[in-house]
């Protein structure tokens, strides 16, 4: 059984096809028809809801949890166990179900005030997208005490992964800027807001709500229809018993792309293994560069990145030890996908054009798997596996094939840090500059000399200029030992057709494509001159 909250009413589901969306949920089964179904692949933002997680403890005192934003057309309904499903109709106070009386959320406000909606097809989901960010900066700024207002960019931000087609965006971003305003006069005037977030004091969730699986019944599917199953193990230990017992079975993490196969090509997976409830696969750590098992496998002083975490939970990690790393993470995807992507699904989905792909393998990642044992399972007792740790380079084998078998998984992600003479450049060239697949990106880790005049070491993460995520060898081979200077990098550049043979398709043709990747390349070079560059008293 799975069980949340959908507009403050209580849903608890067994019997249900485990490839249903939330979109599929809202429209055909609740009737909630205010969520707009558009591209059906998290691309225009139009199925936008917000969610917030309840939180399990029967501690009086809890500090709500943030809200966020999902693209419902993409997202298993099992998914949202254990949280709260916000649509538009939700966000107005509105006990009378009467349009004339209700009192609208800042966000429905402003859209009205700024003419922010023409067709209105796409006005709901920019309406969940804004009203996010603003119950999220409230938050923050009571528990905080600041005063600070939302600003453009941070408002450009959060409408990000929203289409327009008709309005334009000027009003809709003028709607973002004001509702902080209408906020602000509504206090002033002591109106009572409408809250959000479900009273957990009162909460029936709070004694009704058990688990999704209990050690009892690890092995038992949570959601069925006929002979589909789904499956959430609660603990590494379940998972590894429920996979080695359903090895063909479809591993599903955010399903960020996986949700294409259900929308777009129509799969209707028999076996889903949902990973969301295991809290093991979303921590960090660093190793310890005194762990002898690290030294062994070359991982001392790393960062080690859980498979579940997703792209926002891992921004503020990257932001300490990888800055140059999470400065692109505002050109990956949008704030929903980001929301719900994993580091592992985007490793093992093994996209040619996957963005983390590259940079992991300038950064000389290594990567974490797990193998089941599956012909030897027992239902009764732990399941047995072995651990395999090697270079991300040797886990892409071709085009959606890697080391990855039945039976087998990502753990986590083991990425070395930074030393102060290796310096890090990320460059990705797609259409549009958020929201969008990269045409090519290239991530370059350059290591210098002490005296830093020559180049004692290259990496180049290769992104959309193969079947698979690569390193460029031969062009990377060609700058060790030469002097830190833009010749250099030109000449190395030269060699880029030696390394890979880039394809023609819809984003852009070969030529195109190796002609940016070597002026890239020589980019590189130039920000490295400048960043090695002595600072003038």
């Amino acid at each position: 059984m799975i069980s949340f909250y959908l507009n403050g009413k209580s849903c608890e589901i067994t019997h249900l096809n485990p490839n249903t969306t939330v979109l599929e949920y809202l429209r055909l089964h609740e009737r909630q028809t205010d969520t707009k179904e558009g591209c059906g692949s998290g691309d225009c933002g139009a199925c936008t809801i917000m969610a917030q997680r309840l939180p399990d403890s029967t501690s009086e005192a809890v500090k709500p949890s943030p809200f966020f934003t999902l693209n419902s057309c993409i997202t298993l309904l099992s998914l949202m166990d254990g949280h709260h499903l916000m649509t538009a109709a939700y966000l107005a106070d509105n006990p009378d179900n009467h349009p004339d009386r209700a009192t609208l959320h800042p966000a429905q406000q402003a859209m009205v005030d700024c003419h922010g909606s023409q067709c209105g097809f796409c006005t709901p989901g920019f309406v969940m997208s804004l009203a996010s960010t603003y119950e999220n900066h409230r938050l923050q700024t009571e528990a905080s005490g600041s005063t600070d207002e939302l600003s453009y960019d941070e408002v450009v931000a959060s409408i990000a992964g929203n289409l327009c087609r008709c309005t334009g965006y000027r009003p809709i971003v003028e709607a973002g800027l004001t509702m902080g305003q209408i906020g602000q006069q509504r206090d002033a005037a002591q109106e009572i807001a409408k809250d959000l977030s479900i009273d957990l004091a009162t909460d029936a969730m709070k004694t009704s709500h058990t688990p999704a699986v209990t050690a009892t019944n690890a092995l038992e599917p949570v959601l069925t229809q006929d002979a589909r199953q789904l499956f959430m193990p609660q603990s590494l230990e379940d998972f590894h018993r429920v996979l080695a017992a359903n090895p063909s079975a479809t591993i599903w993490a955010g399903g960020t792309d996986l949700g294409l196969s259900v929308t777009q090509h129509l799969v209707d997976h028999d076996a889903i293994i949902q990973l969301s409830a295991i809290d093991e696969l979303k921590s960090w750590s660093l190793t310890d560069p005194d762990d002898t098992q690290a030294k062994n496998n070359s991982l001392n002083n790393s960062l080690v990145l859980g498979a579940g975490m997703t792209y926002k939970t891992m921004l503020p990690v990257l932001e300490q030890y990888f800055p140059e790393f999470a400065e692109l993470f505002e050109r990956i995807a949008s704030p929903q996908i980001r929301n719900m992507g994993t580091i592992g699904g985007n490793i093992a989905n093994a996209s040619p054009i996957g963005d983390l792909p590259p940079v992991l393998l300038a950064l000389d990642a290594q990567v974490h798997l797990r193998h089941c044992d599956v012909a030897n399972h027992t239902t009764d007792n732990q399941a047995s596996y072995t651990d395999e740790v090697l270079p991300l380079s040797e886990f892409f084998l071709d085009y959606k094939k890697t080391k990855l078998r039945a039976g087998s998984y990502v753990v986590a992600v083991h990425i070395p840090l930074m030393q102060a003479n290796q310096h890090l450049y990320i460059h990705k060239i797609s259409k549009r500059y958020e929201d969008d697949i990269s045409a090519c990106l290239l991530a370059a880790k350059v290591d210098v000399a002490a005296d830093n005049m020559t180049i004692e070491n290259a990496k180049f993460g290769l992104g959309g200029m193969a079947a698979i995520p690569l390193l460029a060898e031969k062009t990377q081979q060609a700058l060790i030992g030469q002097p830190v200077a833009v010749d250099s990098f030109s000449t190395a550049a030269q060699m880029l057709p030696m390394d890979v043979s880039p394809m023609t398709d819809v984003r852009a043709s070969r030529e195109y494509r190796m002609h940016v990747v070597q002026r890239l390349l020589v980019k590189c070079g130039k920000q490295l001159v400048v960043d090695l560059e002595p600072v003038s008293a």
